[in-house]
């Protein structure tokens, strides 16, 4: 099978050519870092991700386990006084699943 393609390129392909206007003579010197033109792009984060970034840090900061309630449940099982709620288990795998299926 054979396609012919016709027409000019898409305006979104740009050439690659020196930055600047400015190309490097033969053998010349190349330790210098290449210097990017000033551009005109910026970024504005909108009020959602500003909010995701403050929760971001908050939870960075934030214990990653409540070690009370650890070492109540340590004591309890030390104890023999350990209770397993099989029901409350349940309900919050069900509940789970729910918020995955959403």
């Amino acid at each position: 099978m054979s396609q012919k393609i016709e027409g000019n390129a898409p305006s979104a392909i740009r050439t690659t050519g020196p930055i600047g206007g400015k190309v490097a003579a033969s053998g010349a010197e190349r330790s210098r870092p290449v210097e990017a033109s000033a551009g005109g792009d910026s970024l504005r984060l909108t009020g959602e991700a500003t909010g995701l970034q403050a929760l971001q840090r908050e939870l960075s900061s934030a214990s990653a386990m409540d070690t009370a309630r650890v070492q109540q449940v340590r004591d309890a099982l030390q104890a023999g006084t350990y209770r397993i709620n099989a029901e409350a288990i349940a309900d919050g795998m069900l509940s789970l699943e729910r918020q995955l299926g959403q």
